[in-house]
């Protein structure tokens, strides 16, 4: 299972417990980190976007789901059989609702003005941001995940600011808000009447109605050419054409949904699941799994707009990684499910 060895999970996202050196040098970029950062360009959807969902609308901007029986995981030849994504197992769910897109900008703006809310990136000073957003200043004095230089450790780097000191949101309201930890995803979800989506929904949501299919759309990542996601065209991590269309995150809305009407549930950025991580699943029927009692990482689903299939082929249905829940990076946001309002 798996035509290559499935990396370390921070080449996904790095976690914020990495080697105390990394954070010290986040902290320590001195004179460079007075500089302004660019957002990287964003380019033209293909798909117009229709506006961010609102916030605080909780269950009635989300679509519900009936529930039933799936069969969850996967025996694909180009999983990770390490990553936990087999054995294929039956799993019966109740109905639910769930966001229709990844939670906005917009949508997480208004509630940290409702709230006050401060994130775990803003109280710990620091957060990870992909090095090709940076210019070439920022880059050399940030500190890099041993294994992941693509990473950069960057001093004020947060939902506010995601590109680190200087950058804004300009332009990126309808985009998934990034650099938000599994406690500040959760704290949302609370706020919004809600809570973070289990992974067995996370998945039943993402298949779309489809058995066993590898993408929320099929089997084929390009049906005839077209591009269903966001994530890497180009040679990792030197290169990325941007043939999908965005070189950084995608509105919540860009391209077409999947049978259940959710987008973007492969690629553009990761999504946080309330289980703990675990990669040890029984073969058996489950209904309503809900993950381990306790761990030390949760579980993030659907890939993100830095997958590419020569290192990370997680943006399939069934692929899987984790993350400690403080960490935050500029490619792992959430979406959340809500239980009023079904029968």
């Amino acid at each position: 299972m798996g035509e290559t060895e499935p990396h370390s999970h921070a080449c996904c996202a790095p976690g914020r417990a990495e080697p105390a050196e990394v954070a010290e040098a986040a902290g320590d970029g001195g004179r460079l980190l007075s500089l302004a950062v660019a957002s990287p360009g964003v380019r033209a959807a293909s798909v117009p976007s229709t506006g961010a969902p609102a916030a605080g609308a909780g269950a009635d901007a989300a679509v519900r789901l009936a529930g039933g029986t799936f069969l969850m995981g996967t025996e694909d030849p180009e999983g990770f059989a390490a990553d936990g994504e087999g054995p294929v197992r039956p799993v019966t769910l109740r109905p639910f609702l769930i966001d229709a897109h990844a939670v906005s900008n917009a949508a997480f703006a208004a509630f940290a003005a409702d709230t006050g809310y401060v994130t775990e990136a803003e109280r710990f000073g620091w957060s990870y941001v992909f090095a090709r957003f940076l210019p070439a200043a920022l880059r050399r004095g940030a500190g890099r995940p041993d294994g992941t230089p693509w990473w950069c450790g960057v001093q004020g780097a947060c939902w506010r600011e995601p590109f680190g000191p200087g950058s804004t949101l300009e332009g990126l309201a309808d985009h998934p808000v990034v650099h938000v930890s599994w406690s500040d995803a959760a704290a949302y979800a609370r706020w919004a009447g809600g809570r973070l989506p289990t992974e067995a929904e996370w998945e039943f949501a993402a298949r779309g109605g489809l058995e066993q299919a590898r993408y929320p759309w099929g089997d084929e990542l390009t049906p005839g050419g077209e591009h269903r996601c966001n994530i890497w065209q180009g040679a990792f991590p030197a290169r990325n054409t941007a043939e999908d269309g965005y070189e950084g995150t995608a509105p919540v809305d860009a391209f077409a949904p999947n049978g259940y009407g959710l987008h973007n549930m492969a690629g553009n950025v990761w999504e946080w699941c309330a289980d703990w991580w675990t990669t040890g699943h029984s073969a058996g029927r489950r209904s309503n799994p809900a993950g381990p009692a306790t761990g030390t990482a949760r579980v993030m689903r659907g890939g993100s707009y830095l997958c590419h299939r020569s290192y990370c082929n997680r943006y399939r249905v069934a692929a899987r990684t984790s993350n400690t829940p403080d960490s935050t990076t500029g490619n792992l946001g959430f979406r959340c499910v809500y239980d009023s309002g079904v029968s």
